[in-house]
């Protein structure tokens, strides 16, 4: 058996703004006018953007879409890309096109979320782009659905559904 050395560890450095912080200015702005200020730059990245290594590249309303590129740090035991990074980009994708659709003061979270991979992510495959569209937004229960894409190629990786409640303010 071999023994793995220090010589063989990486080191990633992970830094992010207070969350509670961007969450209360969140409740203040419309969805839409919120994911757009995260990706102006005029409010700070999620932690879990910040961690996962993903940027929102596309906002519109009913519509996110993120890029990442994964690395070594998003890796299994046997050398892929762990099926989590998939999961969480669609996850944060089809849940932000519902957010993009909220009033102020408006929250969501994910009831259920099924993904299907249909190619593995590897070293090689490079840039990659979850997109999350709305199906429906009624005044409690939001469906979108998502697509995992290479970047250069178009090629799927991975499709997902959601189902989110909608929770208006009190």
């Amino acid at each position: 058996m071999t023994q793995l050395t220090e010589a063989t560890d990486r080191e990633l450095t992970v830094t992010w703004s207070d969350p509670a912080a961007l969450a209360e200015a969140g409740m203040r702005m419309s969805g839409l006018d919120y994911l757009r200020a995260i990706g102006a730059g005029e409010l700070p990245m999620p932690p879990i953007a910040r961690l996962m290594g993903f940027e929102g590249i596309d906002v519109e309303d009913g519509r996110m879409v993120f890029s990442c590129t994964p690395g070594e740090q998003h890796f299994n035991p046997i050398g892929m890309v762990h099926g989590g990074l998939a999961m969480t980009l669609l996850d944060s994708a089809m849940g932000c096109a519902v957010h993009t659709t909220l009033p102020a003061g408006t929250g969501y979270t994910s009831l259920e979320a099924k993904v299907n991979f249909t190619r593995p992510i590897t070293a090689d495959t490079g840039r990659i782009l979850a997109e999350g569209t709305v199906v429906h937004r009624g005044s409690r229960i939001a469906t979108a659905e998502g697509r995992l894409t290479v970047a250069e190629t178009g090629k799927l990786l991975a499709h997902a559904s959601t189902t989110c409640l909608v929770m208006a303010p009190e």
